[in-house]
């Protein structure tokens, strides 16, 4: 079982980013632990806070840490990635010396309601996830278009194939972070 990190760039209640995690959490749970990262209570990336580093910032850099791979969930903000994943990944990277993320399997998911379901903000990740070190899984893209009635309450998928889709995808992550960790070894 691989402990992943999560994070979700939305701090909204009713996320459907957040729901979508749970999705795959509830589909991959024989496979993975999810454990999901706070972000919310991170104060923006100010170097001078090293001095007396905020406890919020050491939590997130032991999340990581502690992890098998992370699991980023993004939105999409302005054809971009929203603030709060940005703030965390600059958190994580420093201080020098100490990059959090390097050598840290990864994987890059999201949703929105519209047709390319962050495929944008997707490949901004993509980019700062090859800077910061990140081992990145680059197959299957996963552009979730979140639908009306696709997920009930119980985050169960209702469509077969988009299950089936979604499966497929988490068997190939967990299968990535077994071939990155046997590299290491």
């Amino acid at each position: 079982m691989f402990k992943v990190a999560v994070l979700v760039g939305s701090l909204r209640r009713e996320s459907i980013n957040r729901k979508f995690a749970k999705v795959l959490e509830k589909l991959g749970q024989s496979s993975f632990t999810f454990h999901y990262v706070e972000l919310g209570d991170l104060p923006m990336y100010n170097d001078d806070l090293w001095a007396d580093p905020p406890a919020s910032v050491m939590r997130l850099k032991a999340d990581i840490t502690a992890a098998d791979a992370v699991l980023f969930v993004t939105p999409e903000y302005n054809r971009s990635i929203p603030p709060v994943l940005k703030n965390a990944i600059d958190w994580g990277t420093r201080p020098y010396g100490q990059n959090s993320w390097a050598g840290k399997p990864a994987s890059i998911v999201g949703t929105s309601p519209g047709v390319i379901g962050t495929a944008v903000a997707q490949e901004h990740l993509r980019y700062l996830a090859s800077i910061i070190g990140l081992i990145l899984m680059g197959q299957p893209e996963v552009y979730f278009s979140f639908k009306p009635g696709l997920v009930d309450e119980n985050f169960e998928v209702t469509d077969e194939t988009t299950e089936q889709f979604l499966e497929s995808y988490l068997a190939r992550f967990e299968a990535f972070i077994r071939r990155v960790g046997e590299r290491e070894a």
